[in-house]
């Protein structure tokens, strides 16, 4: 894919703040709630269901699509391996580490998230890293 599939930033940035949103509510569910963040954090792209159609919350909402490099949708395996790399600091929280292991972790997940978001902001075509890991670009859609 080429620069002129480069989505706007703006839409990107809204469709990442809708996402975090939808994920701090899920987060707060008794019991379960921090597991199913992450699964939605993971899986989001790859949910195949009418409203969202293989794409997040906030990339509907902002008619954003992630597709593979080919133009085809996205399944929740790479879902997953798109997003792994975001997913970092909140794996972190659940498993509970040490306090000094949970703390350099938390600071790699920083720094994961800056680079995401500068290659986001760079490269382009606006892949970030875990687009360039799974093979996929975020695009606009009409839909």
């Amino acid at each position: 894919m080429d620069a002129t599939n480069k989505p706007d930033l703006m839409k990107r940035f809204l469709a990442a703040l809708i996402d975090g949103v939808a994920i701090l509510v899920i987060y707060q569910i008794p019991a379960f709630g921090p597991w199913l963040a992450l699964a939605y954090l993971l899986l989001r792209d790859g949910l195949d269901f009418e409203f969202v159609r293989h794409r997040s919350l906030g990339k509907h909402f902002m008619q954003l699509k992630p597709v593979t490099i080919e133009g085809g949708e996205l399944d929740l395996m790479l879902s997953a391996r798109r997003n792994w790399n975001l997913a970092v600091g909140l794996i972190v929280q659940l498993l509970r580490l040490a306090p000094f292991l949970a703390w350099l972790l938390s600071l790699a997940a920083i720094a994961i998230w800056a680079y995401e978001a500068y290659l986001v902001i760079t490269d382009a075509s606006g892949q970030r890293w875990g687009d360039k890991m799974a093979g996929t670009q975020v695009i606009e859609v009409s839909e």
